[in-house]
């Protein structure tokens, strides 16, 4: 069962599925509605027919092309308790205005995870460093937020310094330790977050 909240000229698409079957479901699909709609839904619905639910959250799942036709879109995640995500994407719109920076939002509303979706452009280089200094931000927001720096996508080279700014230097030298003892060699992912170490 699924529940909506849309309209073709919103700032924000939110979708709600409920796994509940029979009369319980439908209250709870109910009680979701409301919820949307006292937060201010412009337009929210339910549906029941699986091929409709299923076309909505396949769009859902095309936001990332459809975005990519905007420009290179820089991806990455960041997750933040659930009870900070208002917050979190209230904070990543001032970010944005604030670099001139184009960010799409595509998020696991539910768990806090969220992915900023950074577009830039095929040719303004000063656009990709303006997405890097609003993704930094982004990072430090999040933190500031209690939450960290991904949920799911791991760290990359784009979130070192914020991973440093997350964990307590035990815990890196802990992360670094493991590293060390199962990639002796330093072959496994070099260059990245644990520095290269090679046993002689």
């Amino acid at each position: 069962m699924g529940i909506y909240r849309s309209s073709v000229d919103a700032d924000a698409v939110l979708l709600g599925r409920i796994d509940t079957a029979g009369a319980a479901g439908e209250a709870e699909a109910e009680t979701m509605r409301r919820c949307f709609e006292s937060a201010g839904a412009t337009w929210s619905a339910i549906s029941t027919d699986e091929t409709e639910s299923e076309a909505l959250f396949a769009a859902r799942r095309l936001a990332y092309p459809a975005i990519e036709r905007l420009g290179p879109v820089l991806t990455e995640d960041i997750c933040v308790p659930i009870r900070a995500v208002p917050g979190m994407l209230a904070r990543i719109e001032e970010i944005a205005a604030r670099h001139d920076t184009v960010i799409a939002n595509v998020a696991h509303a539910g768990d806090g995870n969220l992915h900023p979706l950074l577009i830039t452009s095929h040719d303004d280089l000063s656009a990709r460093d303006r997405a890097h200094a609003a993704f930094a931000d982004i990072i430090d927001a999040a933190l500031e937020f209690g939450g960290t720096v991904t949920g799911e996508h791991g760290v990359g080279l784009l979130k070192m310094d914020g991973l440093a700014k997350e964990l307590d230097p035990v815990v890196m030298s802990m992360h670094h330790a493991i590293k060390q003892s199962l990639d002796p060699f330093g072959i496994l992912n070099p260059g990245k977050v644990i520095p290269n170490r090679v046993r002689r």
